[in-house]
């Protein structure tokens, strides 16, 4: 057997035959299976965000997995609860990693735990499809090499900055740009994009900054009341803060605002304080957004159905919930592009996702070619509207940044 192997392999060398070893499966992957990952704060304070989140992911694999599988492999979902803890979440990924060896971490969750192992998950190579955070360390204009490894889909918030000074300028026709941006990682680097894309485009910018969770923002809306639209870099604790102080001074001018805040919770808290800037023709306060909810449209309604399949709540069926979903649907894209006879590999896997757009069932999709991870930079405008269910009504769908730009009405 030895002898005729070694005649045979003498041969093809004699013919010019290339003799190429087959890539072997990356681990978590069978023949009828494959293994993703996740660990997700589903109790302590953040778990009305990652109870959905965890609920959206398990609906939208229950579709996949009723309908055979993907190239007649299941997918197998495993998580941990880790609190919103750097630590706990460390401990998780190093499981997933060396014990459970899964093929890849689908829905990293949350600020803290994927800057403690963001590093560490790129230096395993292993592909990780959505993050539910968007710091800038996500932001790379030309990954390569392990960085590739890293695949954002909700928009980053440098990158949301950018398109904030985007409707800025293309909608409100903007010129003069006042931010009030928090000094924590959220409120710094929406501030970065928004600087950026401000010297991009030409426009002058009046800043100030206001501690994360400040109760006073009254020097700062001075500063900046003479602008022509204020952008409001901050997330929840702090935004009232600002547009209840503008109310007070009496600034009708339009606040933009990060996606993060487009909540009926905010509107039904300080909705009955900012009436005036809420609905004062010229002013209002607006927020961007990353996914269209149309109530009847096939898409949504098949994401209500196995949303209960799964045991979700009616309340669980939320914005949190289809995040999760759209994670989900993120990563079966790529798995989907790789052929059924070839060997699914991590680099197999990052090749395929990079070879086209990665599609948002709600709406819009992110480029990964050429190494490039922006996150979404297709987004929408809402206003805030106390006398609608969801608290806020859509103005602008879903916009790629050029059109944007060149103006939409």
């Amino acid at each position: 057997m030895k002898k005729s192997l070694s005649l045979l392999l003498v041969l093809c060398m004699m013919l010019g035959i290339a003799v190429v070893a087959q890539a072997a499966p990356a681990q978590g992957v069978t023949d009828d299976s494959v293994l993703i990952a996740n660990s997700i704060a589903v109790s302590g304070a953040y778990a009305p965000v990652g109870v959905p989140f965890k609920f959206g992911i398990e609906a939208y694999l229950k579709k996949i997995n009723d309908a055979g599988g993907v190239n007649g492999r299941t997918i197998n979902y495993i998580h941990v609860d880790d609190e919103f803890s750097p630590e706990k979440g460390k401990a998780a990924f190093e499981k997933f990693l060396y014990d459970d060896k899964v093929f890849a971490v689908v829905g990293h969750f949350g600020t803290p735990v994927v800057a403690a192992t963001l590093d560490d998950m790129k230096e395993a190579g292993i592909p990780t499809m959505y993050y539910a955070t968007g710091i800038a360390q996500l932001r790379q204009e030309k990954a390569e090499g392990k960085d590739r490894s890293s695949m954002p889909i909700q928009p980053i918030y440098s990158s949301e900055g950018e398109v904030m000074v985007a409707y800025a300028k293309g909608y409100f026709g903007a010129k003069k740009i006042g931010v009030v941006y928090t000094n924590d990682d959220a409120g710094k680097s929406l501030f970065a994009g928004v600087e950026n894309a401000a010297k991009q485009y030409g426009l002058e910018l009046v800043v100030e900054s206001l501690q994360a969770g400040a109760t006073d923002a009254t020097a700062q809306v001075a500063k900046v009341k003479d602008c022509d639209l204020i952008v409001g870099a901050m997330i929840q604790g702090t935004l009232p803060t600002l547009i209840k102080e503008m109310e007070k001074q009496d600034v009708m001018k339009p606040v933009i605002t990060t996606y993060v805040n487009v909540s009926a919770t905010i509107t039904d808290a300080n909705g009955e304080h900012v009436q005036k800037l809420m609905k004062t023709e010229g002013a209002g306060i607006y927020a961007l957004g990353w996914v269209d909810v149309i109530l009847d449209s096939p898409v949504y309604l098949e994401f209500i159905d196995y949303m209960h399949q799964v045991g979700a709540t009616d309340a669980e069926v939320n914005n949190y919930s289809m995040t999760g979903w759209i994670a989900a649907s993120s990563f079966v894209q790529g798995l989907e592009r790789i052929p059924a006879d070839a060997e699914l590999t991590w680099d197999a896997y990052i090749d395929a996702v990079e070879s086209a757009p990665i599609v948002n069932p709600f709406g819009g999709e992110v480029d990964f070619s050429g190494g490039q991870r922006l996150g979404t930079t297709a987004m929408n405008l809402s206003r805030m509207d106390d006398t609608e269910t969801v608290g806020w009504v859509a103005v602008i769908p879903i916009t790629p940044l050029d059109t944007i730009l060149a103006g939409v009405n």
